[in-house]
């Protein structure tokens, strides 16, 4: 039926109106046949094809008036199939009024009128069954093309995860996945069904079950399992060069009463890290945070947006984001505003870290306890190209900050750095790394508790390679790396946060923190993953592109000097660096050179001036200039 009404689908409204043409004809034969011996008249075959006209007649001019071909019988309702038989049973009324009038059907007394009465029922019956099996053709006809467009589902993990997905889908079925089959390490589930899908297999078997069975896309949704484990599923997964999606906390889903569906998302590279995640422990580290009013300066970006949402749960008396880009800091606003409401006081700032008085201000005005310090240029390659700006931002927009934490009692000052900070190659590692001797400075002379946090990059944060690739990955490609032997540390958000969280409550002064974040990840495999994991074959489907390092990048990054040595925490993953000593006699002259080396904008030496307060800088000197003859605050 479905095949033939597809193929007639051009002619519809004649396709329908041989059907019902065909169905009164045969309700007319039967209704006669069964009754014609009622009839008194002789010539029974001439009262059959008198009969067989006017009946037709009669039903082609009704039906065309009451424009029943008209309808789209695979959108009908009810009520049109009410209509359908109001119109076959005036038709039959016309049939019996005529054929009576002109004395073709006299019946025998009263046994005469079944003819009438059989006809009626039987094609009306008929007529209106017909739309109703044609609606429900259709019906299922739409519902076998959504099935044959839902993508054919692996799930693994044969667990209460895989209970809960498979429920929500079969009481969705306007979801876009079929699923297949499912896949467990434990033996003693192989071959049982959950919600009559079959546990067909181990995870060390996943690439050979996809391409025996079709899959398309792959769930993960086992919750309590080892990062090593993890990561060795996610690896196999990889091979298969298939859509590999993930539903993450799912005993806090089922328990929160959001949909489960809703949840699931592709997997990113931060679930290959391969190690545990670091966890800021809110009971042992947070308490320095409740009840009091905490200063965060770039706000609105990646880290410092994470550490509001997380300070936000630590009961601050008093939260103020700081931030000179007023779009990412009204993003941060509103969402605190929808999650916290008026239980969380907060307000924001836009300013710049620059604006000595501007700062000054705030502090004088909000009694601020505690300062995170997030706000930076940080992009490399513009650095390199704009020296002074790096100067401007990162190092005296610290410079003044730290200086107005220490004049108005700031308890807790936490730095932000960075790995690029080591044996820098870029103006921005080595802004960064004065950035640290400040902190240092200031720690052995103020009663605040000034310290630096250290890590790598941060997967996922602004202008850092994640949204990148998964930019260039959604265009086609290519997937551009800068070098095939390029490597990095990474980490996530919520884990760079944890660190400086913990971090300010570990802080004594002077203290450079550095978290363990395992093995470096070549950039290239990272892309090639990412590659995979969003359902493609790099170098094949997506291809990679090497643009060469650019300046101021190193093939490999550092996370401690050689003069640095490493002191245990009470957190296993975070440690001390042994600070580098310096000469403040020699470092401040050195600042205020650079100062107003900046405010010239005089890139060349500015360059120098780094050099002279950075040893580990390596750079390539572009000429020489004399100091100006002016030197006044650097403030």
């Amino acid at each position: 039926m479905i095949k033939l009404s597809n193929a007639l689908g051009k002619y519809r409204r004649l396709f329908l109106f041989l059907c019902d043409f065909l169905l009164w004809n045969i309700s007319y034969y039967i209704s006669y046949g069964v009754n014609k011996d009622d009839f008194a008249l002789q010539k029974s075959a001439d009262i059959f094809l008198w009969g067989l006209l006017i009946e037709n007649v009669c039903f082609i001019l009704i039906f065309m008036l009451f424009r029943l071909y008209n309808k789209l019988w695979r959108y009908a309702d009810i009520e049109d199939f009410f209509y359908a038989g109001i119109a076959s049973l005036t038709a039959n009324l016309s049939f019996m009024l005529i054929t009576m009038g002109i004395g073709i059907f006299v019946p025998v007394f009263n046994l005469g009128s079944r003819v009438y009465i059989s006809f009626a029922l039987m094609s009306t019956f008929f007529v209106m069954m017909f739309r109703i099996v044609y609606r429900l053709n259709k019906i299922l006809e739409r519902r076998n093309l959504a099935q044959k467009a839902k993508k054919r589902l692996l799930i693994i993990g044969a667990g209460e995860g895989a209970l809960s997905v498979l429920s929500e889908l079969s009481k969705t079925p306007g979801n876009e996945y079929i699923p297949v089959c499912i896949v467990d390490d434990n033996k003693e589930k192989l071959h049982r069904r959950i919600a009559d899908v079959e546990v067909v297999g181990t995870t060390y078997e996943i690439p050979e079950i996809c391409e025996k069975y079709g899959i398309e896309v792959i769930l993960f949704t086992i919750s309590q399992i080892s990062v090593t484990d993890k990561k060795r599923i996610l690896d196999s997964c990889t091979k298969t060069h298939l859509e590999v999606k993930i539903i993450p906390n799912i005993y806090n889903l089922m328990t929160s009463g959001v949909p489960i569906t809703s949840s699931i998302r592709q997997v990113e590279v931060d679930d290959l890290l391969g190690r545990e995640p670091v966890v800021f422990d809110t009971k042992k580290y947070g308490k320095y945070i409740i009840g009091q009013t905490v200063l965060v300066t770039g706000g609105g970006g990646s880290i410092g947006s994470e550490l509001c949402r997380q300070i936000a749960r630590l009961h601050p008396k008093h939260l103020i984001i700081l931030d000179i880009y007023e779009n990412n800091a009204y993003e941060i606003q509103q969402e605190l505003i929808r999650k916290h409401g008026t239980s969380l006081s907060f307000e924001v700032q836009i300013a710049s870290v620059r604006d000595r008085r501007k700062l000054e201000h705030i502090f004088r005005t909000k009694n601020i306890d505690v300062v995170f310090h997030a706000a930076a240029h940080k992009h490399v390659p513009l650095m390199e190209t704009n020296p002074e700006e790096a100067v401007k931002n990162n190092v005296f927009g610290t410079l003044k900050l730290a200086r107005a934490a220490d004049k108005f009692h700031v308890r807790n000052f936490v730095q932000i750095s960075t790995d690029k900070a080591v044996n820098p190659t870029s103006v921005m590692g080595a802004s960064k790394r004065i950035c640290e001797m400040i902190i240092q400075m200031m720690g052995r002379r103020s009663k605040t508790n000034f310290v630096a946090v250290r890590f790598g990059n941060v997967l996922g944060s602004n202008g850092s390679v994640i949204p990148l690739f998964k930019e260039q990955i959604r265009t086609g490609g290519p997937v551009t790396v800068t070098h095939p032997d390029i490597i990095r540390y990474f980490m996530t958000i919520p884990e760079a946060v944890s660190l400086v969280l913990t971090a300010g409550s570990l802080a004594k002064g002077g203290e450079i923190f550095i978290l363990d974040m395992g093995e470096p990840v070549k950039i290239r495999v990272l892309a090639e993953n990412l590659i995979r994991l969003s359902g493609f074959k790099p170098h094949e489907d997506i291809k990679i592109e090497y643009t060469g390092l650019r300046p101021g990048e190193k093939l490999y990054e550092e996370l401690l000097l050689n003069e640095e040595g490493l002191t245990k925490t009470d957190n296993k993953k975070i440690y001390i660096g042994k600070p580098i000593e310096f000469d403040n006699e020699e470092f401040l002259p050195l600042l205020k050179e650079l100062y107003y080396a900046a405010q010239r904008n005089d890139k060349d030496n500015v360059e120098e001036i780094i050099a002279e307060v950075v040893p580990t800088y390596h750079h390539e000197v572009n000429g020489t200039e004399s100091l100006p003859e002016e030197i006044d605050d650097t403030e």
